[in-house]
């Protein structure tokens, strides 16, 4: 069996050059029709996620939603469930672009059931550090990776169909200050790090957009960044597709139009329309501007068949068969499951006696916060996946993450009542939870912002524990908190310091009373909400929420509990995690600690029972100081809806985990990169090109788990490397007693030191497959790329001669093979 790295397969700009001609045509046709008007008007949001339609050219209104995923289309509503997939981290993790690809086609299949068009996805900004925030929902630390599984996920979606904008362009690497911060970066290190995914994937998948970032990079706001998104991304990439701004982060009408800017989103309130309209007549911008942001826009629409007489690029005779979507999660989900320790207690038997402990492993956290927020319409948690897979498995909270209240979840049934200034009911509509946010036309029947008065999210909860039972609030402004017929409180929560709107209305959830309550016995629960137009967003929209917690119990009696448990099982599956106070959008991390009392949960148990299992649901990085204690350690990630499944799979031996690390995972204090807050506004990037593993090598720093580690149910014996022309071939035998996939990974290290290179780098990866005593081979097509850099003073890609090992193997630090390259 031969695997080669998958670089072909759907381009996405379309079926051949006549095919692209005919809708440049009509492209062309409708700009024709268009006054400056009309154009101006097709540049800016019409609302939070569309364009406005033009009838007049037979143009419809391209639809817009988030879409990493999963897409949740244009209402925060769990009314029209979402297929939520794991993590982009974790999509990462299994190595494998044709499964990008085959999850991006799903999603296509998805936001074609939604009426969307285009897909705000996917992140390719890198893991600069690991307190960046936001990384879960990016790719890796390393180019190459990130590059390659973007192109497949861009691939899938528009195989379906449904465009793309790649983002966040460029060195969006962190939350903090993002909408202010200049993220000073040399011309090297954009080129050869952060520019670099993009550029692999407008050669290789063609997508129909981009989307820049809030930030500034040397000194220019990104969407206006004329050099870098005209010149590179244009000029020298040749990207034809439209380049849409991070939601509000265009700033001005002629700085964005100048630097390559199409769309302003959201709208109505943009610095297009009628101001672009009028800096035309005015004479500080001219109308073959205005044209070439239309063009771009208007192909968009002929691609995705939203334009009358073009024919979209993939006609519904030739969209893609359906795909399982629950199916394809729960595959990607044990795909991504990266084993970094077995001492040989996985995997378990399915007549084991397990005691499953952690509060996640009840309530577990399948996606990150923010924008990547999905509704799906189910989600088996661990507890539900072992105990439909094992026969014996007892549950224990042992330790919680947080004692922080979180929005009104297990247990409650919510709606939100709309009513005006006079108390009259104008509508309500259900809600997956107890966060409401409504955001631009985002509004129940029959609501409007101008009538708008008050919002009460009301109905019941019922407990799953008896106790005293935590409520407050989060967001700002005035509430009365009603449980059980008892006023809580009634009062006004201020704007803080917060300088981001995700930290200001997205903060710390604030405890305003505790009520006793009886388990399975319902309460009537209500928020009462009045609106206060001095605090509205920058756009229109609602944001607050009911927030609850459990009963608090001692945290030692909780993890006495556990251990009681696990000392009575035969192996204990202890599942700790980070919480969306730790890992979300709008703010970094400020350390890589498991929040509350999870690490001394797991000495506990790990002394009690010589056969614990540690799985880790977290997006990105944490530190593990006890995984020398434990039998085992899976990391999990964001695992999706069917994680619980997976985890069952994998656990009892059903299926192989197949991830390897897309990242590397250390403690903080030995992180080479760590620096994610600017001063006076400024966020140097003084590593340049060491970041990540490049990073930790320059150091002489030995990370807990090095990039690319993972560990099987099978074993590997590496029989060969040859190199031929661009080609390397890796030849390997499943070693081992039973079926398994081997990720082989090709590194390439200068042979002389230098010390303004990265000590090695990867160069190439590839998947197989063998059975038993089976032998096969990798082959892998070495990037012309991998032996060059760029020339500052050339401004240039220049190739560097000289002598290079090849090395292949199972990580970063776990090679096999090699052989010596002369380039």
């Amino acid at each position: 069996m031969t695997t080669q790295a998958d670089a072909d397969g759907f381009s996405g700009g379309g079926a051949g050059g006549g095919e692209d001609a005919a809708r440049e045509a009509v492209v062309e046709a409708a700009l024709g029709k268009l006054d400056l008007d009309a154009k101006a008007r097709l540049l800016a949001g019409q609302d939070m996620w569309s364009l406005p339609a033009l009838p007049e050219i037979g143009l419809a209104s391209l639809v817009m939603s988030d879409g990493p995923i999963g897409v949740r289309g244009v209402r925060w509503t769990a009314d029209d469930p979402s297929i939520a997939l794991p993590s982009p981290t974790a999509l990462a993790a299994t190595w494998d672009p044709a499964l990008a690809r085959r999850a991006g086609a799903l999603l296509a299949q998805e936001a074609r059931r939604k009426g969307v068009h285009v897909l705000l996805a996917p992140t390719v900004n890198l893991h600069r550090s690991p307190l960046g925030g936001r990384h879960f929902e990016a790719y890796s630390e390393d180019p190459l990776l990130t590059g390659a599984i973007g192109t497949g996920y861009v691939q899938g979606v528009q195989s379906g169909g449904v465009g793309t904008t790649v983002k966040h362009f460029v060195a969006n690497d962190a939350e903090t200050d993002r909408f202010t911060v200049d993220n000073r970066v040399s011309a090297r290190a954009l080129r050869e790090l952060y520019l670099a995914p993009f550029e692999t994937i407008v050669r290789d998948a063609r997508p129909w957009g981009v989307m820049t970032a809030y930030n500034t990079v040397n000194g220019t706001t990104m969407t206006e960044h004329r050099h870098l998104v005209e010149e590179v991304l244009r000029g020298e990439w040749g990207f034809d597709g439209v380049n849409v701004s991070d939601w509000l982060a265009a700033r001005s009408t002629t700085g964005a139009l100048r630097g390559g800017l199409d769309i302003a989103m959201p709208g109505p309130q943009t610095v297009y329309g009628p101001a672009l309209a009028a800096a035309v007549r005015a004479g500080e911008a001219t109308e073959s501007e205005v044209d070439e942001a239309v063009r771009n826009v208007l192909r968009l629409a002929a691609r995705v068949g939203a334009l009358d007489g073009a024919e979209p690029v993939v006609p519904a005779r030739a969209l893609p068969a359906d795909t399982d979507g629950a199916a394809l999660a729960r595959e990607i989900a044990r795909r991504a499951f990266v084993l970094v320790r077995n001492t040989g207690v996985l995997p378990l038997r399915g007549d084991a006696r397990i005691a499953l402990i952690g509060a996640a492993a009840r309530d577990a956290r399948i996606l990150g916060g923010g924008s990547a927020t999905v509704f799906p319409d189910h989600v088996v948690s661990p507890l539900d996946g072992l105990r439909a897979a094992a026969e014996s498995v007892s549950h224990t909270v042992g330790a919680d993450p947080s004692d922080e209240l979180a929005a009104a979840d297990q247990g409650f049934a919510l709606r939100a009542v709309c009513r005006d200034a006079d108390g009259t009911v104008l509508g309500e509509g259900s809600l997956p939870s107890g966060h409401l946010q409504w955001m631009g036309d985002d509004l129940p029947a029959g609501v409007t912002y101008e009538t708008l008065h008050s919002i009460e999210i009301k109905g019941t909860f019922t407990p799953r524990v008896s106790g005293d039972h935590a409520f407050g609030t989060r967001g700002l402004g005035a509430f009365t908190l009603t449980v059980d017929g008892t006023v809580l409180y009634d009062g006004v929560q201020p704007m803080g310091n917060e300088t981001d709107p995700f930290e200001a209305f997205f903060g710390a959830p604030l405890e305003r009373g505790t009520a006793t309550l009886t388990e399975g016995e319902p309460v009537e629960v209500s928020l009462l909400h009045p609106l206060d137009t001095s605090l509205a967003m920058p756009l229109p929209a609602v944001i607050f929420s009911l927030t609850h917690l459990e009963p608090r119990r001692d945290a030692d009696a909780l993890i006495a509990e556990a251990v009681e448990a696990a000392r009575d099982a035969e192996a204990a599956v202890v599942v700790v995690a980070t919480t969306e106070r730790v890992e979300s959008e709008g703010f970094d991390r400020a350390d890589l600690r498991l929040p509350g009392r999870q690490d001394d949960l797991v000495r506990a148990v790990a002394a009690a029972n010589p056969n614990t299992v540690v799985v880790v649901n977290s997006g990105s990085p944490v530190e593990l100081p006890w995984r020398e204690e434990v039998a085992a350690v899976l990391l999990g990630w964001f695992p999706g809806q069917e994680g619980g499944a997976a985890l069952a799979d994998v656990l009892l031996g059903a299926e192989e985990p197949g991830g390897r690390l897309p990242t590397t995972w250390g403690a903080l204090a030995d992180a080479p990169v760590t620096q994610v807050t600017p001063t006076d506004g400024r966020l140097d990037y003084t590593e340049d090109v060491f970041i990540g593993y490049r990073a930790w090598d320059r150091a002489g720093a030995t990370p807990a788990y090095p990039f690319g580690h993972g560990l099987g149910y099978t074993e590997w014996t590496y029989e060969s490397l040859d190199v031929t022309g661009t080609t390397a071939t890796v030849r390997v035998r499943n070693s081992g007693a039973r079926p398994g996939r081997e990720t082989v990974q090709l590194y390439l290290a200068p042979a002389e030191p230098d010390p303004a290179r990265p000590a090695r780098w990867l160069a190439g990866f590839a998947s197989v497959t063998a059975a038993p005593g089976e032998s096969v081979e990798a082959v892998v097509e070495l990037p012309r790329r991998a032996f060059e850099i760029w020339d500052e003073t050339a401004h240039a890609w220049t190739r560097r001669p000289g002598t290079y090992e090849l090395t292949a193997g199972r990580s970063l630090t776990d090679t096999r093979v090699s052989e010596t390259l002369i380039a």
